[in-house]
């Protein structure tokens, strides 16, 4: 049986002028509204707070994104990934 490996993306943020938010290492968008926007990232959700928000880019391939409008807050929570499926989880 052959060993997967997992690479991981880089994660990083730049945010200019609270206007221009850049991001990498973004595997997926949750969800999204003028006021929220709901990322999964290589280091757990990220949730980005504000008015006007507005998602210009995003490449799945390369983790990048690139979004517009007042940010108010960026907040991670728990990455929460489990490891294994659940027959293995289950019978360990």
């Amino acid at each position: 049986m052959e060993e997967q490996s997992i690479v991981r993306k880089r994660h990083s943020v730049i945010l200019e002028d609270r206007k221009q938010l850049s991001l990498s290492g973004v595997s997926d968008v949750s969800g999204f509204d003028e006021g929220t926007v709901v990322l999964v990232t290589e280091l757990g959700e990220l949730t980005v707070k504000g008015s006007s928000l507005h998602i210009n880019r995003f490449s799945v391939e390369t983790g990048e994104l690139d979004l517009d409008g007042e940010v108010d807050s960026l907040q991670y929570a728990e990455n929460r990934q489990v490891q294994g499926s659940f027959f293995s989880r289950l019978f360990k």
